[in-house]
């Protein structure tokens, strides 16, 4: 099936961030056993709360303020929304046990039945910035919650308060600790007399792209019998790094050669750990920056103090050596760019809208246009709306009031 184009009006400004409520109590904790701990990846521990802590309650008005804040256009919110920081167990990458964290955001609503979202959150490098500690991106969450559904947005593996270093960009383990905080909100829904319907939505923002994709590939194959994919609506998304990002980044010159080097930077360091890049990495990076990289990506700086210390250009930034490598991969970087670059190369059995921004210069248009044609290649029903000549957040503030508008005419909460 063919791949249908559509035209959106741009993205809305970006308005003065309302403040952050807080209030903070732990509801509940469990601790799993030594012998379910090493029942392997699919034993009973996965999904497991470790804790639950509330960040704030918010009235329908104040709900609305949070999403008009962020940018957002749309109804004033139908409902106030508890939001509540999620610790719980997950798998690695090498599927041992470990921990993760996420934000869970419900509706305060008497229905029984709640409809479920999921967002995957776009690119930040600083465990506080996670959606469950004090990020932005809580506000995407409440946009949904506002309007009836319960929202789950995990950190993913190593933001938040998970444990050691987050494996960027690894669409395994997004996948992993979305599945495993979606078993865990099921459990905590019952806390507060609700349940979760089967039927998931999902929808992401750059980052979050590919990760909402393989998330509702994992849905589609069955991955927890409860769960069943609905929707799938991702935005901006680097779907295809080796055809599209690295050659609009490094050879193009059409994309910010600072946020280049940022999304570069961080992607090496991380896949350096799973697929072992270089020895040093002075071999991929160049003086004074190969002292200083993996440090800048350890957890602890915002995205402004990383993007502060690295040049504007590439070639500044990475060996001559690294962008070769990038632009024709071998060996362990070819692994690593085949192992995340998959995302679309499956078929849904629901339809698929894709957002995108023709005037993103971070995250390649043409990521989008490769994801659309390998869907469609696999007789998915795909449509790619292009929401304009905007740049990559002003993306996100275009596309996801219409997420939001598609899921409530697709599963009305």
């Amino acid at each position: 099936m063919g791949v249908m184009r559509t035209e959106a009006p741009p993205a809305l400004r970006r308005t003065t961030t309302g403040a952050v409520l807080a209030a903070a109590v732990t509801v509940l904790a469990t601790v799993a056993t030594p012998a379910a701990l090493a029942a392997g990846t699919d034993g009973a521990q996965r999904g497991t709360v470790v804790e639950v802590r509330q960040l704030d309650r918010l009235s329908p008005a104040e709900a609305t303020a949070r999403i008009t804040a962020r940018g957002y256009s749309g109804p004033a919110a139908r409902y106030g929304v508890a939001d509540y920081r999620v610790v719980y167990r997950t798998v690695d990458p090498q599927g041992r046990p470990t921990t993760a964290s996420g934000l869970v955001s419900l509706p305060e609503t008497a229905r029984r039945e709640l409809g479920t979202v999921v967002y995957e959150h776009g690119t930040t490098a600083a465990k506080a910035d996670a959606p469950s500690a004090d990020g932005t991106d809580r506000a995407d969450a409440v946009l949904f919650a506002a309007a009836g559904y319960a929202t789950v947005a995990p950190d993913y593996l190593g933001l938040g308060s998970g444990p050691g270093p987050h494996p960027y960009a690894d669409t395994a383990s997004e996948t992993t600790a979305s599945l495993d905080l979606l078993r865990a909100a099921r459990r905590l829904v019952r806390e507060h007399g609700h349940r979760l319907a089967t039927g998931v939505q999902v929808t992401g923002f750059s980052q979050g792209g590919p990760a909402a994709m393989a998330l509702g590939r994992a849905l589609q194959q069955g991955a927890d019998p409860h769960f069943r994919l609905v929707s799938l609506a991702p935005i901006s998304g680097p779907y295809d790094a080796q055809h599209a990002e690295a050659p609009a980044g490094l050879v193009d010159g059409t994309l910010d050669g600072r946020t280049t080097n940022y999304l570069f930077g961080y992607w090496l360091t991380a896949m350096n750990r799973e697929y072992h890049l270089y020895d040093s990495p002075a071999e991929l990076f160049q003086a004074p920056y190969d002292r200083q990289v993996e440090a800048l990506y350890d957890g602890s700086h915002a995205d402004a103090e990383i993007f502060a210390a690295l040049p504007a250009a590439p070639h500044a930034f990475l060996t001559p050596h690294a962008i070769d490598w990038a632009l024709h991969p071998t060996g362990a970087l070819l692994r690593a760019f085949r192992a995340n670059d998959d995302s679309c190369d499956w078929a849904p059995d629901v339809p698929v809208r894709l957002f995108a921004a023709d005037g993103d210069h971070s995250v390649a248009y043409l990521n989008s246009e490769h994801c659309a044609r390998d869907l469609a290649a696999h007789g998915a029903r795909v449509t790619l709306t292009d929401v304009g000549t905007v740049d990559h957040s002003p993306s996100r503030r275009a596309a996801l009031p219409q997420v939001a508008a598609l899921f409530e005419q697709r599963l009305p909460a």
